[in-house]
């Protein structure tokens, strides 16, 4: 076994050293930006905000204050991307360059197993990628929980922190890799392999984002207020913009049908229509873990499956 995690170690040094390289490049940036964001926050400029989401200016007229939370927001956009970069450079040709090249064949004939072959070479992708992934999401979460769910930061809820964060990042990216080493083994050509770890991984990744806005996997919650009783404040929940009226038997209508937003004329409308409360949905903060757990077991169960299927597919195809 030693001499096929050594050959898989020569095959691929260079995609282990850009890996370090990004990660000393991240946490150097990391660094940078965090401290001017914390010297920024104990300015005595955002002392007045208020904690919440509420927006915050210099002054009562002066401009929004904002802390520069783009660069995090660039990372949060790799960490986001990053099954589909691993699913096209690292997974796709990890095992579809030796059978392009029929390189594998030499390998079998010096007694190494195709076991072995795919394990060697699978196992150090899978231990680099686990550790690339989980080191880029700490990093993001560090420099990320001094502006989290503030007006001048960055909400939970937000693309950068909600996909690019937490333990879906780890899953996600062991799901590219298993995902480009499977399609590399099925394809003729590593650019085709490529090309289709790029449309799976990509797809992937739109669909859970588009699972996230309508909240398909992690339902919201209903908030509701009996009679013109003032609504619980939205705070850091995110809203799914839905929001009416409760009638008496429990029907639920939209809150076009009495769009005041409190006060006298509210109550008439609530009393001639027949309405004896107001609701909205939206997801808490806790919610959170419910995303990140979820896309974590889905992601998770995605890249164990198609080990398995790569596993299977290597013995009755190579």
């Amino acid at each position: 076994m030693k001499g096929s995690l050594w050959l898989a170690w020569r095959q691929q040094r260079l995609l282990v050293g850009v890996g370090a390289a990004v990660l000393v490049a991240a946490a150097a940036i990391a660094a940078y930006y965090r401290s001017a964001m914390l010297d920024a926050l104990h300015s005595g400029l955002f002392d007045h905000c208020d904690p919440g989401p509420l927006s915050c200016t210099q002054g009562d007229t002066g401009p929004l204050l904002l802390l520069d939370v783009e660069p995090l927001q660039y990372l949060g956009t790799l960490n986001l991307v990053l099954p589909v970069l691993i699913g096209v450079f690292w997974g796709a040709p990890l095992l579809g360059r030796d059978r392009e090249l029929g390189t594998h064949r030499m390998v079998l004939a010096q007694g190494v197993s195709r076991g072995q072959w795919f394990a060697s070479r699978f196992a150090l992708a899978a231990a680099a990628t686990t550790a690339v992934s989980g080191v880029l999401a700490g990093v993001f979460a560090w420099w990320w929980r001094p502006a989290a769910d503030r007006s001048y930061g960055l909400f939970w809820y937000e693309n950068a922190a909600l996909s690019g964060s937490g333990p879906r990042v780890v899953a996600a990216a062991l799901f590219g890799l298993a995902a480009g080493t499977l399609l590399g083994l099925l394809a003729r050509r590593v650019l085709s392999a490529m090309g289709l770890a790029l449309l799976v991984t990509g797809a992937t990744t739109l669909l859970l984002e588009w699972a996230h806005r309508t909240r398909l996997l992690v339902p919201p919650h209903r908030y509701v207020s009996a009679g013109g009783v003032p609504k619980e404040a939205m705070g850091d929940k995110w809203s799914t913009g839905h929001y009416g009226l409760i009638t008496a038997s429990g029907r639920r209508d939209d809150v076009l049908n009495c769009p005041y937003p409190s006060g006298a004329e509210l109550e008439a409308c609530m009393a001639r229509h027949g309405y004896v409360a107001r609701f909205y949905e939206a997801n808490p903060v806790g919610d959170y873990w419910a995303f990140q757990w979820t896309d974590t077991a889905v992601l998770g169960g995605l890249a164990v499956l198609l080990t398995v299927a790569t596993v299977l597919v290597l013995r009755r195809r190579v």
